[in-house]
C-alpha cells in the first residue's frame, strides 16, 4: 500500500509531543517528509530529532510534496493554512479549536467542499475508552431524551505559561477555546443531534490579573493577561434540554475536575467515572465499568483515524461542521459575557 505522505505545519509542544510522535507511530501507513514553522531554527532541531528529511521556510512550498497536512500553529492562522492547504488538493488535520470564530469555520468548510479533500479537527477526547464507551451507552438509550447535561472542566492554578495561550489577538480567547472546547465539544458529540438555541455566558479574568499569583504551569504576566481564565455559561437546545458549563484554567478549588454527566428520562450517565443510574425492577441501578480518560491512547486512535480517512478505509470520527458547532458556542458565550445579555444561536 502506498504511504500518505505528511507535513506538519508548527512544530511547538503540540507537534513535539503528541501529533509528530503519533505518526511516527504509523509508519507502515505513512511518511512525515517534512515540517514547516515560522521559528526555522527550532523546524531544524524537531526535524533533527524526529529524523524527518525535509525543513520549509513556507508552508505553501510543502503541499506539492505531500498528500496531508498537520496544522498546529497558533488559532489565528488555523484557517489561512487550512483554506490555502485545501485549495491546493491537500488533506488537513487542524488542531483544536477549528478556527477563531465561526465565520472561519465556514470559509474551512467550504474549501473543504470545493476540493473534495478531508478536513480534520483535533478534539481528541473522543477517541477515549471513557467517551467511546459513554457513546455507545447512549446510542443504546441508557439515557433517553436528554434533559440536562452537566460539564465542568477545572483547573485549580494552571494558565499556561508557555507559548501563545495569554495572546487574545493569536489565541481568540483562554481557558474556553482552549481547554474548555475539548469538554464542550465532547458533550454536544454525546448529545447527538442536539441544536443550540440560546446561550448566557459570562468570562472572567480577574484572578489572573491579580499580583503574586500561585501558578502550576510556569509563569505569566498579570498586567498584561488580556483572556479568560474562567466561564460559565447556561445553554438551552431546541428539544428544550440544557448544559450547565463551566471552564477554569485558574481556580480557588480543591484540585483539577474534569465531569461530564447527563441526565435523561430513561436514566443518568457519568463520564469520569464511567457509571450509569437507571431505575429497574423498583428500585434504582448504580452500575460502574472502567474507561480510562487515557489521552496517549486518544491522540493515537486518532491519528490512525485521520490516516484511514485519508486512505479511504473509515470515515472521520469529528466532522468539521461538528466542530463548527463548537465554535459557534464559543462565539454565543463570548458575546453573552460582553454584552451582558443572552444570546441567540441562528442554526
Amino acid at each position: 500500500m502506498k504511504k500518505l505522505k505528511l507535513g506538519v505545519i508548527g512544530v511547538g509542544g503540540i507537534a513535539q509531543n503528541r501529533h509528530i510522535p503519533a505518526f511516527k507511530k504509523l509508519d507502515h501507513l505513512v511518511e512525515i517528509i517534512g515540517v514547516q514553522d515560522i521559528n526555522y531554527e527550532l523546524s531544524e532541531k524537531v526535524a533533527s530529532e524526529f529524523n524527518i528529511t525535509n525543513v520549509f521556510e513556507e508552508y505553501n512550498e510543502m503541499f506539492k510534496q505531500v498528500d496531508a497536512v498537520v496544522i498546529c500553529t497558533p488559532n489565528k492562522f488555523h484557517a489561512e493554512i487550512s483554506i490555502a492547504a485545501l485549495n491546493a488538493g491537500v488533506h488537513v488535520f487542524c488542531e483544536k479549536p477549528m478556527a477563531m470564530n465561526r465565520k472561519e469555520c465556514d470559509a474551512m468548510i467550504e474549501a473543504a467542499n470545493r476540493s473534495g479533500k478531508l478536513l480534520a479537527i483535533g478534539y481528541h477526547y473522543r477517541f477515549t475508552d471513557a467517551a467511546i464507551t459513554a457513546h455507545r451507552a447512549i446510542e443504546e438509550g441508557v439515557v433517553g431524551d436528554a434533559l440536562v447535561t452537566r460539564v465542568q472542566a477545572l483547573r485549580r492554578r494552571k494558565v499556561p505559561g508557555w507559548g501563545v495561550f495569554t495572546n487574545k489577538e493569536l489565541q481568540g480567547g483562554g481557558s474556553l477555546i482552549d481547554y474548555g472546547c475539548h469538554l464542550l465539544d465532547l458533550a454536544m458529540w454525546l448529545q447527538k443531534d442536539a441544536q443550540p438555541v440560546e446561550v448566557l455566558g459570562k468570562t472572567y479574568n480577574r484572578l489572573s490579573k491579580t499580583p503574586n499569583q500561585i501558578n502550576d504551569w510556569g509563569t505569566f504576566d498579570y498586567e498584561t493577561f488580556e483572556v479568560d481564565d474562567h466561564v460559565s455559561s447556561f445553554i438551552t437546545f431546541e428539544d428544550g434540554s440544557t448544559m450547565q458549563f463551566e471552564c477554569s484554567w485558574s481556580a480557588n478549588i480543591k484540585d483539577d475536575k474534569i465531569h461530564l454527566s447527563m441526565s435523561g428520562v430513561d436514566g443518568g450517565l457519568n463520564v469520569y467515572p464511567f457509571e450509569i443510574y437507571q431505575p429497574r425492577f423498583g428500585t434504582f441501578f448504580n452500575e460502574q465499568a472502567y474507561a480510562e480518560h487515557n489521552e496517549d491512547n486518544a491522540a493515537q486512535r486518532q491519528s490512525l483515524n485521520f490516516v484511514n480517512s485519508c486512505l479511504g478505509l473509515e470515515d472521520l470520527v469529528v466532522k468539521p461542521e461538528e466542530a463548527r458547532r463548537v465554535s459557534s458556542l464559543i462565539d454565543a458565550i463570548y458575546q453573552s459575557s460582553e454584552e451582558g445579555r443572552s444570546v441567540r444561536i441562528e442554526s
